[in-house]
């Protein structure tokens, strides 16, 4: 809870940010785009690798979000976001014999508040060179913080289940962790109002139970039955799974290794982005207009007459 209201704390600041020093300074907007999930479960023959090397394509889900985005600087900006991910894995896409046999799934929905800052590294002012700079591109470099709420779920007999509250390796896991987000991205700005982009992201997390599985399983079986079968399901292959590979079938028994707790859990998500640009009000407008927008009154010297 503590991490959680730091973060919005932050998020807090930045959207009160009450000076706007020059014009074109702020745009809202959002994006769709897909998602990914890097962890214990994917990958082919081999066992737990970083990065894109375990990702299964065949996996691939989606995220939505919406941000609002401060140019601080001529070459930074400071974009506070909500995203929506949902990410999701199955043991019986990987050709490992010891992952296969595992026979673990899950999904997760991921909600989540960033904090980034934007290091622009190349721009085109002027596209098409009309000297007119109404229509121009950026791209730019972000890393920043994240808060994010999840819930894994495990699908069995053809309902979703909430894995965390079952406990299924002996662990309870807090449903709130942190993240660093970090990419490239680039966008195209129109008429000085509309811009279209793109983004690529990389959320490395704190936490590596995204898909409920980190250790080992729990050294004696849960007494609850719906925790007992979630946690260990290597059973529902049936006699012929263990026929054909006995010794990775009985590798899977209370007690012996589940997960890879050396690496924490990852996603990946592209999208494609749209925003508004606000034109703010210059110093020069707010010294000479209220907020209203009408002009101020101006005080009138008065000459006092020499006779």
């Amino acid at each position: 809870m503590k991490n959680k209201f730091l973060f919005l704390g932050l998020i807090f600041i930045v959207l009160n940010l009450s000076d706007l020093k020059s014009q074109w300074a702020w745009d809202f907007g959002g994006g769709v785009g897909v998602s990914n999930y890097l962890g214990d479960i994917g990958g082919k023959d081999k066992t737990r690798r970083d990065f894109v090397y375990d990702m299964k394509l065949s996996k691939t889900k989606f995220n939505v979000g919406a941000f609002a985005r401060y140019k601080w600087m001529p070459n930074v900006s400071i974009k506070a976001a909500f995203d929506f991910i949902r990410v999701e894995g199955d043991d019986k896409l990987t050709t490992n014999p010891a992952r296969h046999y595992r026979n673990l799934n899950f999904r997760n929905n991921l909600y989540c508040l960033s904090l980034t800052g934007e290091w622009f590294f190349y721009e085109d002012p002027d596209l098409g060179n009309t000297y007119r700079y109404r229509n121009s591109f950026r791209s730019y470099l972000f890393a920043g913080i994240s808060g994010f709420y999840h819930n894994p779920q495990g699908l069995y007999q053809g309902q979703w289940i909430n894995l965390r509250p079952l406990q299924t390796e002996g662990v309870v896991y807090s449903p709130i962790s942190m993240a660093i987000p970090m990419g490239l991205g680039f966008y195209f700005t129109f008429q000085k109002k509309h811009r279209i982009g793109f983004e690529a992201t990389y959320w490395k997390t704190f936490t590596d139970y995204i898909d409920d599985i980190s250790g080992n399983y729990p050294s004696t079986p849960p007494k609850d039955n719906l925790a007992k079968a979630m946690s260990l399901r290597t059973p529902e292959l049936g006699p012929q799974a263990l026929l054909d590979n006995p010794g990775v079938y009985l590798s899977h028994n209370w007690g012996q290794k589940r997960g890879d707790k050396s690496h924490k859990d990852a996603v990946l998500t592209m999208s494609l982005t749209y925003s508004y640009v606000i034109r703010g009000k210059s110093s020069f407008y707010r010294s000479k207009f209220s907020w209203f927008g009408k002009k101020s009154k101006r005080r009138v010297r008065k000459i006092r007459a020499k006779f």
